[in-house]
């Protein structure tokens, strides 16, 4: 029988082994979410950033682990796949679903100015990384359009190459999370009830999503970010590094097309 959490750990140390870039080592980390009864739920981060959870019913706190370790082991070995490498064909057909999302048209893609342009060198700026290197940078803008700052930025007249320039290299962290909370907190003085109703959908998500087996990096700093704003303070934030696996190859172009929303959204031209 086959020991999910060992085999799990013993995939990323050798991964840095072989020269693997991991910023915050090979080390896999367990999340239990606090319960005195089942279910049981356990979230793991990878050295990558990406997040998984347990999909199914865990009467035990280790079978929980269990079952959080064995979705992480088979995204991380569906991340190795050369398809899950950024090259000139998959941006090609990247940025054609993006023109045809929204109508644009060939000049857009090849205008950095325009939001399908900024997609376009977001994937060029990363080309040869996997889906896992650059889950970073898109997990980024994920939360940048959720809150509402792509917006803010625009109408403060930010060029997309300064706000690319800046977060481009810019992981997730406290700062960030920080001031994100800060803004929901504006936004529960203004419109009270706004917080909870947020945070309840996103529970929600993230319950779903892991139920689904999916990648949960996104909804989960959702939720880390909106239960900073609201004050518990039993509640601290895990810092996860960088990266995202998606669950299945089908995950891929959905969640490739959320930056070029993102810009779209945040303006055509």
């Amino acid at each position: 029988v086959v020991n999910v959490v060992e085999a799990l750990q013993e995939f990323w140390q050798m991964k840095q082994s072989r020269g693997a870039d991991l910023k915050n080592g090979a080390l896999v980390v367990y999340e239990m979410v606090p319960s005195n009864s089942p279910p049981y739920v356990c979230y793991v981060t990878l050295p990558g950033g990406s997040c998984f959870g347990s999909f199914q019913f865990c009467p035990t706190k280790a079978e929980a682990r269990r079952s959080a370790a064995k979705i992480a082991l088979m995204n991380s070995v569906f991340n190795e796949h050369p398809s899950r490498r950024i090259t000139d064909e998959f941006i090609e057909k990247s940025v054609s679903e993006a023109l045809a999302s929204f109508n644009g048209n060939r000049e857009e893609a090849d205008n950095p100015n325009t939001g399908i342009g900024a997609f376009r060198f977001m994937l060029e700026s990363n080309k040869g990384k996997s889906m896992l290197e650059f889950q970073e940078l898109m997990t980024v803008f994920q939360l940048l359009h959720w809150n509402g700052s792509l917006k803010a930025m625009r109408e403060r007249q930010c060029s997309r190459q300064e706000v690319l320039a800046h977060y481009s290299h810019r992981a997730l962290d406290d700062d960030i999370r920080n001031q994100m909370a800060m803004d929901w907190v504006n936004r529960e003085q203004n419109s009270p009830g706004a917080l909870s109703r947020e945070l309840a959908s996103t529970e929600r998500e993230l319950d779903e999503a892991r139920l689904a087996g999916k990648e949960l990096r996104f909804h989960k700093e959702k939720k880390d970010i909106l239960m900073l704003a609201s004050g518990d303070q039993s509640y601290s934030i895990p810092a996860p590094s960088s990266g995202r696996i998606c669950s299945y190859p089908y995950d891929c172009q959905v969640a490739l097309s959320v930056p070029a929303l993102a810009f779209c959204l945040w303006g055509r031209t």
